[in-house]
């Protein structure tokens, strides 16, 4: 049995230790072993998580399996060993038999609005169809399901919700039997209400978020995933729509100016945060360590922010959070301590994703 060893600070415990992998998992010390030390020094944090990736999307839509490949393997090599792939038109199934690429949690694909979402990405649907499609996605799904909450109403000119309440209580609710959790694209703060009424889980983006609603996200666990990165573009959306819908114009330049307070505020009243990027649409991938470091500009502290991007992620998606003997031996070494400076995020010193070594430098 071949075992490689790595001494260093672990993450979350902070503690100097040992680690021993073998067979794609952490274990035990050996008593008798060929050991082979791989690195010494610096900070051990389990593998990073995107919370909100499309691997296997581009503007346009599906891309092909050597695209999908190439999109694992630079969120991979930007620390990303887990993924929740929040909607792709895509089949990336093929890549859960590669050792060598990060694990993706699947929501299945978009369910959306007849007309109301970016073409060739959802399913476009209309109410009454809406437990019926929630039900096909949760068993295509790894235990989520991804619904388009709002999307520019171009009848109104501006953010509108998509779905009735009462279609949403019972879609939620259905896909709760299935064991899956469901989880929205909120731009806007008028389709909040209902979709937390019903019992959502988690939000993406949200940019709407009102006082509130906060309490009652923070009793019920309802996450943000707030996409920080990707809210840099709303001033060009709304730059793009100025000429033929000022409402959702202005709208949008609204959201964006009070984005910051607004997820200060979700964080503060207890609203779990989690770390994605939105890769995979308008923005490129590997950017979960620029998206970790962002979430420090909305209160969280730097052991906050990684813990939102690493082992709390981690948790909060079912997944293995500390390098413990028996859990996947997946993790990213730096040469300093991330929690008091993000930006070393950016330049991992070593990767393992099961076991492996995969970057070194």
């Amino acid at each position: 049995m071949t075992v490689l060893k790595l001494l260093g600070t672990v993450l979350p415990a902070g503690e100097q230790q040992e680690l021993h992998l073998s067979s794609g998992l952490v274990v035990d010390r050996p008593t008798a072993a060929d050991v082979t030390t791989v690195h010494s020094g610096g900070w051990i944090v389990p593998g990073l998580v995107d919370a909100h990736c499309h691997i296997g999307l581009d503007q346009h839509g599906a891309v092909d399996t050597d695209v999908q490949e190439q999109q694992a393997i630079v969120d991979r090599d930007a620390g990303a060993l887990l993924v929740r792939d929040a909607g792709s038109a895509a089949d990336t199934r093929w890549i859960d038999d590669r050792e060598d690429l990060p694990k993706i949690i699947r929501a299945g694909r978009h369910i959306a609005r007849s007309k109301r979402y970016i073409r060739h990405y959802g399913w476009e649907i209309e109410p009454e169809e809406l437990v019926a499609y929630v039900e096909q996605e949760a068993r295509r799904g790894d235990g989520w399901v991804k619904l388009v909450g709002d999307w520019i109403d171009r009848e109104a000119g501006d953010l509108t919700p998509c779905w009735p309440a009462d279609a949403l209580t019972a879609a939620i609710a259905r896909a709760h039997e299935l064991n899956a959790r469901v989880t929205a694209h909120v731009f806007g703060e008028h389709a909040l209400p209902d979709l937390l009424a019903a019992g959502i889980d988690c939000i993406e983006h949200g940019t709407g978020l009102e006082p509130d609603m906060l309490a009652q996200m923070a009793d019920h666990g309802v996450a943000v995933v707030p996409t920080l990165i990707q809210l840099e573009n709303f001033p060009e959306y709304a730059e793009q729509a100025a000429a033929k819908f000022p409402v959702y114009s202005a709208h949008m330049r609204d959201l964006y100016e009070r984005r910051l307070r607004r997820l200060r505020d979700a964080f503060a009243a207890g609203v779990p945060v989690y770390a994605g990027t939105d890769a995979g649409g308008v923005l490129g991938h590997g950017l979960v360590a620029q998206e970790i470091q962002a979430l420090t500009e909305i209160g969280m502290s730097g052991e906050q922010a990684l813990a939102a991007g690493s082992w709390a992620a981690r948790a909060w998606l079912g997944a293995p959070s500390e390098l413990r003997p028996g859990d996947p031996a997946d993790l990213v070494v730096y040469d300093e301590d991330p929690r008091a400076n993000p930006a070393v995020l950016t330049h991992p010193r070593l990767i393992a994703l099961r076991g492996q070594v995969l970057l070194r430098r």
